[in-house]
């Protein structure tokens, strides 16, 4: 296991071509939380089959003409039953479960958000249904077997791209063109 020695918080996972796990496979991944005790992040480019209203409606919480148009996304395999919205802060009233991430940005786990989120709606917010996590060690060690690029995020490419584009923008700030990797190693 490797030392934990730098916080990746507020940073992008990129999965590299050759990552064959199938939660993770062709992902871009905002990290939440990264310390000395693992990492916690969200799948910012997988979105579901459907929308906030879905979840309203299963919750029995009312729902405004936006809730349709809000796309739910696979926040990773970890409780896939628990709704994360990563948003900024001018959402910021005194939700009842809130985490800082940065001075902007917020995730928050509890129902009323999502309820003023399906009235007013916005464009600086994601909602996820589950989470991705490491234990201690973990991420670094697969970082080291070349399974992720990092880079610091940009709430440009969560809000506000198509998730279809969100992942090779993310390798974009590194300069990388996922396109010309490869999944397969040669040998000499």
């Amino acid at each position: 296991m490797l030392k934990f020695q730098t916080c990746l918080r507020d940073h992008f996972l990129i999965s590299m071509p050759h990552l064959d796990d199938e939660n993770f496979v062709q992902t871009i991944i905002y990290l939440c939380d990264h310390s000395e005790y693992g990492a916690m992040g969200l799948i910012v480019n997988r979105p579901l089959n459907f929308h906030l209203d879905n979840i309203l409606d299963h919750l029995e919480l009312p729902a405004g003409h936006l809730a349709r148009s809000i796309p739910v996304y696979s926040g990773g395999p970890v409780q896939n039953n628990k709704g994360f919205v990563l948003h900024k802060a001018y959402l910021g009233n005194p939700w009842l479960s809130t985490h800082t991430i940065t001075n902007e940005l917020f995730l928050t786990t509890s129902f009323d958000i999502l309820e003023a989120f399906a009235q007013s709606g916005s464009a600086d917010a994601l909602i996820a249904l589950g989470c991705s996590c490491w234990g201690p060690g973990q991420l670094e060690q697969e970082i080291s077997d070349n399974a992720w690029l990092s880079c610091p995020a940009n709430s440009d490419i969560m809000f506000n791209m198509p998730a279809a584009d969100r992942m090779q923008a993310g390798a974009a700030i590194l300069g990388i063109n996922l396109h010309l990797l490869t999944a397969h190693s040669g040998h000499a």
